[in-house]
């Protein structure tokens, strides 16, 4: 017998009035002269979908696509213009920053009255006080009125409240990157353990390296619309590929501005893909650190190109460059003719960058600065952590103990 789903989403949409008018006297003008002064947006149409217990299922899509109202309709902060949702359990809920807190109330009194509004009785929240508090950090604001809390403050409590409840369903809406690295990874890991317990999680977040390491299911929202439903790495690739899609639509439609203008023609190119192989040659997405990996960059030259250079940028999820390098920084010859379908295969052999997660991007150029292509965030890719050390870089390390002489 199949196992009921926590949540069941039966063909909801969503629609909103937006008015155009402002004023009093822009209402009283525009319905005299006959004018519409309000639109209705679809922000979700028709979305089926059921979620099992014990998964953790990632929301991605662009800004706008819906992935918000989803969320909070399945929370039933909203409620849809048709269709329905049904939920079984506890559920806890991180949507918006501060949701649920009263700003003239204290951290103490915020915590009893968010841990109510989730089902906890007094005795209960009696119990799990300090561990709520010590989970947030701020014990030594926590009779401050919550109005003078920091974004992060704000993010700690809610987020410790949240945990607390027991709940069986988990809503959490990329309040998580408002807290510094040290919170977000001990949200991380609270979250990881929610899932050795086969709690389910249900995640919006712009991270998408979350997605590919935390979520067992990945869905990307297009305009209201569910456009993809499986695998988190398959549902990242598309949503970069749509990102890409609608960079190059954007690129070539400045291109055709600019040639309009009597600009200089430029050759057609293109990188099609990026992708991380291991010594064998076979795309990864998962290195240990001080393997022997290969970055190839597809390029396709529809015009023929001479004097140009390519290069490649390995950026962890804080858009820091971890590598840069260059064909020009690394010798190749840029009167090597580009044309057709070719690769270009960066080897780094013992790559020695830090555990964490980094995404890849390339760019084409002329020598002169102007820019061909560009295939941003391309890929992504994960280093597992030796136990030895953090950070951008990493090294052999060892410690010997000098007695004093």
């Amino acid at each position: 017998m199949e196992a009921v789903p926590i949540v069941q989403v039966e063909n909801v949409s969503k629609h909103f009035t937006v008015r155009k008018d402002k004023s009093l006297k822009e209402r009283v003008v525009n319905a005299a002269l006959g004018r519409r002064h309000a639109e209705t947006f679809e922000a979700l149409h028709d979305i089926s979908l059921d979620i099992h217990s014990g998964n953790t299922v990632g929301l991605i899509g662009p800004n706008g696509s819906g992935k918000s109202t989803l969320l909070k309709t399945i929370g039933g902060i909203i409620h849809p213009s048709s269709g329905r949702v049904v939920r079984r359990g506890r559920m806890a809920a991180l949507l918006e920053l501060g949701a649920g807190f009263h700003p003239d109330l204290s951290g103490r009194e915020n915590v009893y009255l968010n841990a109510s509004i989730l089902g906890l009785t007094e005795r209960q929240i009696d119990r799990y006080f300090d561990a709520i508090v010590d989970f947030s950090g701020i014990e030594d604001f926590i009779d401050t009125q919550v109005k003078f809390y920091s974004s992060g403050m704000y993010v700690r409590l809610a987020f410790a409240v949240a945990v607390h409840v027991d709940p069986d369903l988990l809503l959490v809406d990329e309040v998580l990157a408002v807290g510094d690295e040290a919170f977000q990874q001990k949200c991380l890991d609270k979250i990881r353990s929610f899932q050795l317990e086969g709690r389910t999680i249900v995640l919006v977040t712009h991270t998408l390296s979350q997605i590919t390491d935390l979520c067992t299911r990945g869905i990307v929202l297009s305009h209201g619309n569910v456009v993809f439903d499986g695998a988190p790495i398959d549902a990242v690739g598309m949503l970069r590929g749509g990102f890409q899609s609608q960079r190059d639509a954007d690129a070539a439609q400045r291109l055709e501005r600019e040639n309009a203008l009597s600009a200089p023609a430029r050759a057609r190119v293109a990188i099609p893909s990026v992708r991380l192989v291991d010594a064998q040659g076979a795309p990864t997405t998962g290195v240990e650190i001080g393997q022997d990996v290969q970055l190839e960059v597809e390029v396709d030259a529809i015009d023929s190109v001479r004097d140009w250079r390519l290069g490649i940028a390995i950026a962890n999820t804080f858009g820091q460059v971890a590598l840069y390098s260059s064909t020009e920084r690394l010798g190749l010859d840029p009167m090597t003719e580009l044309s057709g379908r070719s690769t270009l295969r960066f080897s780094m052999p013992s790559l020695s960058i830090g555990p964490g997660a980094y995404t890849v991007s390339a760019a084409l150029e002329h020598r002169d600065g102007t820019e061909l292509a560009r295939a941003q965030e391309a890929t992504a890719f994960r280093v597992a952590d030796n136990g030895i050390s953090t950070g951008l870089a990493s090294t052999p390390l060892s410690v010997a103990l000098q007695p004093a002489r």
